[in-house]
């Protein structure tokens, strides 16, 4: 990856929301041209910054999944039974579908802890040591794998939660140590994917305008839709990347509340569709030559 592509993913706080999030920042610059300011990761997605500094990884951090579910604890019941997901047997050959899989299998371990399924951390655990090996950060997950077991064996939710955590930032970082972090955001890309899908179905499910608040986040669908866009050419310029984009643009807008304006149903029902159909269009892999 060039050094002007890398500049595009450093992110910096505060929040910045702007209409230009939503144009893609160009992908090279004259030398009279200065590249445009990428948008800032929502602060409550963020974990401890003193954390990530000491990890060296501050200008790669992508949001936390840990904190994209803690809003989901608000939300239960969570309806999983009616999204099942199945890891496919045969692993992705490309990295960025790798990357994407690996967010969603972490979001699925923050998922069964969140309704107390704790006899499948084991089957978890030996997944994202697979997904993380391929990677190339197999090492760093497997002391997480272990300490996965052991507090599911001792009923440990806090630290279950916390493990999984952890599992996200030493990926990160062995992908940082490759100067990779686009397959860092794809992987946070990947959890939110998962977190909004179940969200939204579960406040499609049982309605109130407080629960469908915990939905409507604009900024983070903004701050992905530009992501998508800033990712390099043969990631972004795929199909189903493109389609991805432009419905996360359209469901930032979706979600925009303006003052005064409360939550409907109809529009729960509306993100709910979408949130489906970006599932079903990040875990397509890209076809074998």
């Amino acid at each position: 990856m060039g050094d002007c592509q890398i500049l595009l993913v450093f992110r910096i706080l505060p929040i910045a929301l702007a209409a230009s999030v939503l144009t893609c920042p160009p992908l090279s610059f004259s030398q009279d041209e200065a590249p445009a300011e990428p948008p800032a990761i929502p602060a409550d997605l963020l974990d401890d910054p003193h954390v990530r500094e000491e990890l060296a990884i501050n200008e790669f951090t992508a949001p936390s999944i840990a904190r994209i579910f803690d809003s989901l604890e608000s939300l239960a019941p969570l309806p999983m039974a009616d999204y099942t997901r199945e890891t496919p047997e045969r692993m992705p050959l490309n990295r960025a579908d790798l990357a994407v899989e690996l967010g969603f299998l972490i979001a699925d371990g923050f998922l069964i802890v969140q309704v107390g399924e704790l006899g499948k951390v084991e089957g978890l655990a030996s997944q994202l040591t697979r997904y993380a090996k391929a990677l190339g950060a197999g090492e760093r997950v497997n002391r997480h794998a272990a300490s996965l077991l052991e507090s599911a064996k001792n009923q440990e939710v806090d630290q279950l939660k916390k493990e999984l955590a952890a599992t996200q930032k030493d990926v990160e970082l062995e992908l940082v140590t490759l100067r990779d972090a686009d397959l860092a955001h794809l992987i946070s890309l990947g959890g939110w994917i998962r977190a909004l899908q179940v969200a939204s179905g579960a406040v499609d499910k049982q309605f109130s305008e407080e629960r469908g608040r915990e939905v409507m986040r604009e900024d983070i669908a903004d701050y992905y839709a530009s992501i998508v866009g800033s990712l390099e050419p043969r990631i972004a310029e795929r199909p189903n990347y493109v389609e991805m984009r432009n419905l996360l643009s359209g469901m930032r807008n979706e979600m925009l509340l303006k003052e005064g304006e409360a939550p409907t149903p109809k529009r729960i029902a509306g993100i709910k569709a979408q949130a489906n159909t970006l599932a079903e269009l990040a875990l397509k892999r890209e076809e074998s030559p």
